[in-house]
């Protein structure tokens, strides 16, 4: 493979500006399941994002009634060290930083949870999250111990409860029609299943965009697996692996190898 391929950045479209597709995108930071979508949003927002808008929304076991005593106290330190509910109410208080920064922050995350295997319910590693992705740490720390928090994990479940979703991860798509009802999907499906149910709900053939150059897509996402780049690029690993290595030997970005896989990130300056 050429490095052309990879670096072609043109984009025809004929669909309309405004985005017709809403998605609403229930995740458990816990599960499993909802660790694999992220491949599968990535490719979707690097393809069809003009014809969606996106919200994360926490599928979670936690009630109503259990959220209140993590933000009683205004200083977070005097919290539990380790709880479930610190992984979601540390993602609400990314989120108060912005969409991308909660994206993000769940990105890590995953990261951190299940390659990793880091201990993400502790406070002081999604603190350490919030500072690798370069949030504002202060304020990190003040929204999650506010009950800011709460108020927007009780609308996640209001929304679940409203929109009958019982499982992470489940997609709800709703279309330009408020009187038709949202379409779910529950459960893990292929990515051609999501790209076949984008296209009846928005009525016509829709075609992908060309994908960004490497460099782009570094911008657009912290770390990506060398799978990932291959399927956004619909080439073999091996190919995208000799396009990584010229970044690479570049210095533009860096490459951290796990035990199970290989990501690679944006060179950071030290």
């Amino acid at each position: 493979m050429n490095g052309e391929i990879l670096l072609d950045n043109n984009v025809t479209t004929s669909a309309p500006l405004s985005k017709p597709i809403e998605i609403y995108v229930f995740v458990d930071p816990l599960c499993t399941n909802s660790w694999a979508l992220q491949p599968l949003l990535r490719r979707l927002q690097v393809e069809y994002e003009r014809y969606f808008t996106m919200k994360i929304v926490l599928r979670t076991s936690l009630t109503k009634t259990n959220l209140g005593c993590f933000v009683n106290s205004n200083d977070a330190e005097a919290c539990d060290k380790n709880h479930p509910a610190f992984p979601s109410i540390a993602l609400k208080a990314a989120e108060f930083q912005g969409k991308r920064a909660g994206f993000r922050f769940l990105s890590k995350l995953f990261e951190y949870a299940y390659l990793k295997k880091r201990n993400v319910l502790s406070y002081s590693v999604l603190v350490e999250i919030a500072e690798s992705i370069c949030l504002d740490v202060d304020e990190f720390v003040l929204d999650f111990s506010s009950h800011h928090v709460v108020r927007s994990l009780q609308v996640d479940l209001h929304l679940a409860n409203e929109m009958e979703v019982e499982d992470a991860p489940s997609f709800v798509f709703f279309n330009e029609n408020i009187e038709d009802e949202g379409l779910k999907v529950n459960g893990l499906h292929s990515y051609e299943i999501y790209e076949q149910i984008l296209e009846e709900m928005v009525g016509y053939e829709i075609t992908p965009d060309a994908p960004p150059t490497l460099d782009e897509l570094f911008q657009l996402f912290d770390s990506l697996s060398t799978k990932e780049i291959a399927d956004i690029y619909n080439i073999p690993e091996k190919a995208a692996e000799r396009e990584l290595k010229k970044l690479l030997l570049l210095q533009k970005i860096e490459r951290l190898p796990l035990s199970n896989m290989t990501l690679w990130r944006k060179r950071r300056l030290h």
